[in-house]
């Protein structure tokens, strides 16, 4: 009889968020079907938890995520297609996956420590938030290889200046956690072995705020950064409109103006 395989993906709630822990050390955490599935399922049914109001995103062992399983990628040149039916599958899955993190109400957090490397880095760059431990590294180095990283780069493009996120997918160097603090890949570096402590009190922190609020202001961000400068200000009135009417706001606006804590009902 064959051992089943534990999850890949370790989950662990706490009061208000919740911690979900790459637990695929041994082979550097890729972002294997399996993986992609747990995450997909994870976020699948995150998104439905009204109690939990902030996610973590880490990892176990030296390397947060080395990216695709490439072992599992190549299996497949054997294939009569070459791959191209497997391959176009498991990308557009991580794709999914990806923006699903976008999508999330809850805001996410990587806790870095290690290496994030190509997809793995692309993971790092999806979330809204990141803080990394003094000796984390970032690459996209499939440049390297002759595969560029053009799936990592969607996420980078979008959270680094362009010549910076040229620099890290031309070159493919490893990018030190104060230059990838500088990029704007994270939000903060912290002392080694202290990201995920950092990143539980941004987590505490924002789950002591109107979960309505969060989401509401999550979802707006990124709505109307692919929108012009005009139409991103009449979406975000609209939006501030609906959000002035909900009862956390009344309650929130209240509370300050009686200076006593608001008691948020995410309505």
């Amino acid at each position: 009889m064959n051992a089943v395989s534990p999850p890949p993906l370790h989950i662990d709630e706490r009061e208000g968020y919740v911690i979900l822990t790459l637990d695929r050390p041994a082979t550097r955490n890729p972002l294997s079907e399996a993986m992609l599935s747990a995450l997909t399922e994870c976020f699948t049914s995150l998104a439905k938890r009204n109690d939990i109001r902030a996610v973590i995103l880490a990892a176990n062992g030296p390397v947060f995520s080395a990216g695709h399983d490439l072992k599992e990628m190549t299996a497949h040149r054997a294939d009569p297609d070459r791959g191209r039916a497997y391959f176009e599958d498991i990308l557009n899955r991580c794709a999914a996956m990806m923006q699903m993190i976008l999508k999330l109400p809850q805001p996410v957090i990587a806790a870095i420590e290690g290496v994030a490397t190509a997809a793995g880095c692309q993971l790092v760059a999806s979330c809204d938030l990141a803080v990394a431990g003094e000796h984390a590294k970032f690459s996209t180095p499939g440049v390297h290889i002759g595969l560029f990283c053009s799936t990592p780069m969607v996420a980078l493009s979008r959270n680094l200046t362009r010549k910076h996120a040229m620099e890290m997918l031309l070159l493919g160097d490893m990018v030190s956690a104060d230059e990838a603090m500088r990029f704007g890949l994270i939000n903060r570096m912290v002392d080694a072995g202290s990201a995920l402590a950092e990143a539980e009190v941004m987590a505490r922190r924002i789950a002591s705020k109107s979960p309505l609020t969060v989401s509401i202001g999550k979802r707006a961000f990124y709505e109307q950064a692919d929108m012009n400068v005009a139409d991103a200000y009449i979406h975000a009135s609209r939006i501030m409109v609906e959000n002035m009417l909900a009862r956390d706001a009344e309650e929130g606006i209240g509370a300050f103006i009686e200076k006593r804590e608001p008691h948020w009902t995410g309505q």
